[in-house]
């Protein structure tokens, strides 16, 4: 079979030699496009990041494409209608990283409740003055997971490291890990009226898009800190920005925007054909927060640690040699 994988380090190749022996690979650093998959049109398997395009424009420039086997848990950001109707399979990596995302969310948090930015930034001046640097403890604060997978399931646990109160939300309630952390689940509007602290850590689906909206904003506590590290679209990034004026949400800590990719496109933003393909408002509403000082943005980096990226590389190699003997595994549409 020929492979392409795509947004490759040169460092990340070496994962994948064992497949050459019986493949042939090609390696591109840059995102999938379009015109890349022109390049690469007879590969029978691509392998893929989150800012690769994955839409239906890109995959049907592939004349065989069998498999994609995306480097992510999340697959939005391929087309799995067009990959149903031309019997192309998708293989994720379902588990990397949960304590590593979960300590990258933390550290959002630490850094908000004691201004480590601020006071770093500060003394690189010169400047040792402690006006306006003074933080909140996070003992006996309440912090509201939503979602209790296993990204959920270690933020929990480092949040009762903490001393802090437990709130828990999740359509699947897991009962022995609530007993064990010591968490209770409630509500979603329990969880928005009571916790101190939120931190979202579902997948984005239907149900979860923009889940965090004006409605539930006014639900919150006055004063609330607002973590994500899961995906952008689970909030309504306008509304959040109103909460944020409005003093309802005091700070946040995001890994994930809306319309991420696009943000880096800014002197894109005046031409007709990116107004259509993308939401201005939203990008717009990114750049308010973006320039917020009781915001920390991190470019979608929570998963970027040495073992996690070697755990997602070596499950992904795993996935193709798997395909390629005709016993896949970790597929997310069984009928590709």
């Amino acid at each position: 079979m020929k492979i392409a994988v795509f947004e490759v380090e040169e460092w990340e190749r070496t994962a994948f030699e064992e497949l050459e022996s019986d493949h042939e690979l090609v390696y591109r650093a840059d995102e999938l496009t379009p015109e890349l998959a022109e390049e690469v049109a007879d590969a029978d398997v691509i392998s893929t990041f989150i800012y690769s395009d994955g839409g239906e424009e890109t995959l049907s420039r592939f004349q065989d494409l069998k498999l994609i086997a995306t480097r992510s848990t999340g697959y939005d950001h391929i087309d799995m209608d067009h990959c149903g109707e031309a019997g192309i399979a998708v293989a994720v990596v379902p588990d990397y990283g949960a304590n590593t995302v979960a300590e990258h969310a933390f550290g959002l948090l630490l850094a908000i409740s004691h201004r480590i930015v601020q006071a770093v930034e500060r003394t690189r001046r010169g400047d040792f003055s402690q006006d306006g640097l003074r933080g909140f403890d996070l003992r006996g604060r309440v912090l509201g997971v939503v979602g209790t997978g296993d990204i959920g399931e270690h933020m929990l646990r480092i949040g009762s490291g903490f001393g802090m109160e437990l709130l828990a939300f999740d359509v699947v309630q897991k009962d022995e890990l609530a007993d064990d952390v010591g968490f209770d689940y409630v509500e979603l509007d329990d969880l928005l009226a009571r916790s101190d602290v939120i931190s979202l850590h579902v997948p984005l689906n239907d149900q979860t898009r923009n889940m965090l909206s004006a409605d539930q904003f006014d639900r919150m506590k006055d004063g609330v800190v607002l973590l994500n590290t899961a995906r952008g679209e689970l909030v309504d990034v306008q509304a959040l920005t109103d909460a944020m004026a409005s003093g309802k949400v005091a700070a946040a800590g995001l890994d994930v925007l809306p319309e991420e990719p696009a943000v880096r496109e800014e002197a894109e933003l005046l031409r007709p054909q990116f107004r259509r393909d993308h939401d201005v408002d939203a990008l717009l509403a990114n750049h308010v927060l973006l320039r917020q000082e009781n915001v920390l943005v991190t470019p979608h980096s929570a998963f970027n640690t040495k073992e996690a990226v070697e755990q997602i590389l070596n499950t992904t190699v795993d996935n193709i040699a798997a395909f390629a003997r005709g016993e896949p595994e970790n597929l997310v549409n069984e009928d590709g």
